[in-house]
């Protein structure tokens, strides 16, 4: 009887079987018991033993990169040692033509739900946000990410690293946290929100709470070691736990975006190693490139681009400077390679790695070539300030020499003459969806359980909005229809799992569409149609940016067939192919929320519309930390008033607010009772304005005014003018040069009573944080009308 009562509940309810499932969650596991009238005449099964997944479902890493560009790997003909790289791509499968967004969170959007950009908010990095759907910078939940769902089906999900797809005024301590990774399906978090922060002094969360990194720079902390020792420790916890349950790791150090920032013992590596410059390194890259198969031997190698300086126009003063921001780049490179092999070692060294599926994916984008003309400080270009070489290397000696570089007190990004190296042998760089330079990242795909290792190169087109599809194909589980109450959207990725053991199967993504703030193509079949786009990236100001209209563009043509670099323009031998391709790219963009066509523009032509904390006034009951810059006041842009109302002791010393980090910032503090105000313009550019006596002990109301008045010769950019009063008399004033038109940092905060993270001057450099020795009673700011 009880055999016969069981085997009725094993075909009703399909206890132990994997099922698909259309609507998540899955609604509550019934008991698998049989209750009778006392325990011995009822059967006992526990419900907890029932699965949702295939038997021996692998384990999960995805590791991406970022701004690395196809041209670095040593693995693929590159000069930058990539040995983790090489022992995967060894040990699995590679493939030449998987492809970015051109862009950071409009490529970890895409990758983490299996759509494209702009058809889940994402058309531009989230802190240029606007109000079209496809530049919201919101991931709906109508597009659960792979953590939310593999969660549902059983898996255990965390993600390191730098995150990037929620809005900025969202990143702040009282959330929502419905757009943080833990609001997404990760269970577990250690990383930064922002799109870039500090390897030494970075702005970290854990889960939903802001953490201070585990040591200090002058104790040897790096960020990509420490990101590595936490998932490291979250691996361990997870097997001594839960054995039998899978996990999926999505694991984004941050590197090799700016600022580039490594111990000195990565970048030494490299000394002397690209001393002739990047015409060289990309002429040496591309004969390896087809020696070693990477790229076709008919591949041709594009030619420099118009306004981008050759190696030899260079003059040799420069050249040393130049030379050093690429050492230190290659060195952060690879460390963040190394540290990414230490997982996999510690997958080893438990003896999971047979049964562990991975993606490591070279970077979310091409090499970035918003260092311009070479930079110590990469927000100058985002800040549209111009500047030359010469104030760079004037700063980087008043800090110590060209050491310097790579260091806490530098936020250095190499020249763009380098990201167009990191690009062999295509066109472009980061920002530019029109050519590969800016979007194709070499793959690799590893499962030693699973996927036969081979020597030859996938060729199939491929995207990353395919790596989700693939994960779900090889589980067997389908794309659910709802997901916590949410009607999903379908995939717009095509499943990868048809080449891992088959290379010569002919490719199934038939089209692709790319737009990165105007910079677009579309891919269909073997052609591909693009048009550069209205911006420049290696230049700071794009002529006539503000007049342009897409309906001008020059569109251009290849036959990827016979032209892997897009080397040979076929627009005018082919222009009803042309035509047919370019209305085809408006069907997709009209079908993937990609309207208007440059929207994500939008917020570079009208900053005043920037996505800020709109509040114009703003209290803080004494000491408060941590507020992202990006929802603090806008201390250093905006005409405003600051007034501080504090018991001063003697011997007064300590920062009474600070706004951004060492790269450039605003910061009140006291030194020996002096009150000073100090505007740090992107490291180049410092003003000081002190007073010339000491702070009355006791109470005193500090009144700090910033007016602001354009400058005659840069019509974008603003002086500003500061009075300071104590106790309602003029205490001290100065004038700033230069103020910032976006915002310091993207990743530093508005602390009071204290200077955390990166610390802004170098004044108080080595006592940082340099906590204010007094009582902080308020802090009011208010801005104020010119």
């Amino acid at each position: 009887m009880k055999t016969t009562l069981v085997l009725i509940l094993f075909l009703v309810f399909g206890f132990g079987v994997t099922i698909a499932q259309e609507i998540l969650p899955f609604k509550p596991t019934p008991t698998a018991s049989i209750a009778g009238r006392t325990i011995d005449e009822s059967i006992y099964r526990n419900r907890n033993n029932i699965s949702h997944l295939p038997e021996n479902a692998p384990n999960i890493l995805i590791i991406l990169l970022d701004d690395t560009g196809p041209g670095l790997p040593d693995t693929y003909g590159g000069e930058v040692h990539t040995p983790t790289f090489t022992k995967l791509s060894q040990e699995g499968i590679s493939y030449n033509r998987f492809h970015s967004t051109a862009m950071c969170s409009p490529t970890r959007a895409a990758l983490l739900t299996g759509r494209n950009h702009t058809r889940i908010g994402n058309g531009q990095i989230t802190e240029l946000a606007n109000d079209w759907d496809g530049f919201s910078g919101l991931i709906p939940k109508t597009s659960a990410t792979v953590a939310e769902v593999l969660k549902n089906y059983g898996y255990s999900t965390a993600a390191f690293g730098k995150w990037h797809n929620t809005p900025g005024g969202q990143t702040t301590q009282a959330g929502p946290f419905d757009y943080w990774p833990v609001g997404y399906g990760f269970e577990y978090f250690y990383g930064f929100l922002a799109g870039e922060t500090s390897q030494y002094e970075p702005t970290l969360i854990k889960n939903t709470t802001y953490v201070h990194p585990p040591k200090s720079p002058e104790e040897g902390y790096s960020l990509s070691e420490d990101l590595a020792d936490n998932a490291i420790e979250w691996i361990r916890t997870h097997q001594a736990i839960y054995p039998e349950k899978p996990f999926l790791i999505y694991w984004a150090p941050g590197a090799s975006h700016g600022p580039h920032q490594v111990p000195k013992k990565w970048s030494d590596k490299y000394k002397g190693k690209f001393d002739d410059g990047w015409d060289a390194y990309r002429y040496r890259v591309f004969e390896r490139q087809k020696e070693t198969g990477w790229i076709p031997d008919n591949t041709e190698l594009t030619p420099r681009p118009e306004g981008l300086d050759a190696w030899s126009d260079i003059p040799e003063n420069e050249k040393p400077f130049q030379r050093k921001l690429m050492e230190v780049f290659a060195g952060f490179t690879e460390q963040a390679d190394y540290e990414a092999g230490r997982i996999i070692e510690e997958l080893e060294s438990l003896e999971i790695r047979e049964n562990t599926l991975i993606f490591y994916i070279w970077g979310d984008n091409g090499s970035s070539s918003e260092g311009i003309k070479g930079s110590i400080s990469e927000a100058l270009t985002q800040n549209q300030i111009p500047s030359t070489v010469a104030d760079h290397i004037r700063t980087a000696n008043e800090l110590g020499g060209l050491e310097i570089l790579g260091t806490p007190k530098t936020d250095n990004m190499y020249h763009a003459g380098w990201a167009w190296a990191g690009s062999t042998p295509f066109k472009g760089t980061k920002l530019l969806g029109a050519y590969f330079g800016g979007t194709r990242q070499p793959l690799v795909v590893s499962w030693p359980e699973k996927i036969k290792p081979d020597n030859q190169i996938r060729t199939q087109f491929h995207h990353v909005n395919d790596v989700v599809p693939t994960i779900y194909d090889v589980l067997k589980i389908q794309h659910p229809l709802m997901v916590n109450g949410f009607q999903q959207i379908p995939f717009d990725g095509t499943s990868m799992a048809y080449s891992f053991n088959d290379a010569d199967s002919p490719g199934q993504k038939h089209t692709q569409f790319f737009d990165i703030m105007g910079s677009r193509g579309i891919y269909h079949d073997g052609w591909f149609a693009a048009t550069f786009g209205p911006r420049v990236p290696w230049m700071t100001i794009t002529p006539g940016l503000a007049e342009w209209t897409p309906d001008k563009d020059n569109w251009e043509l290849y036959n990827l067939e016979e032209d892997f670099s897009q080397a040979n323009d076929l627009a005018q031998s082919y222009p009803e192919k042309l035509r047919a391709m370019k209305e085809q790219f408006l069907v997709e963009s009209a079908k993937n929320n990609n309207l208007p066509i440059g929207g994500g523009l939008y917020l570079a032509l009208h900053p005043d519309s920037l996505a800020s904390n709109p509040a114009t006034e703003f209290n803080y009951p004494g000491n408060f930390t941590r507020l992202p810059e990006i929802a603090a006041p806008k201390l250093g842009t905006i005409p405003n008033r600051i007034t501080i109302d504090v018991d001063v002791p003697q011997k007064a010393n300590g920062v009474l607010l600070a706004l951004g980090g060492f790269s450039g910032g605003l910061s009140c503090y006291v030194v020996d009772g002096i009150l000073h105000y100090e505007y740090n313009m992107m490291e180049i550019q410092r003003t000081i304005i002190k007073g010339k006596t000491k702070l009355p002990t006791g109470d005193n109301k500090i009144v700090i005014e910033l007016g602001t008045e354009r400058r005659d010769d840069y019509a974008f950019l603003n002086t500003g003018k500061v009075e300071i009063e104590v106790n309602g008399k003029p205490y001290s004033s100065g004038v700033v040069p230069t103020l910032v038109n976006l915002s310091f940092t993207f990743n530093e905060c508005l602390d009071i009573g204290t200077d955390l993270g990166s610390p802004i001057s170098d004044v108080y450099y080595d006592k940082a944080p340099f906590s204010f020795n007094g009582q902080i009673k308020s802090v009011n700011v208010h801005y104020t009308k010119q």
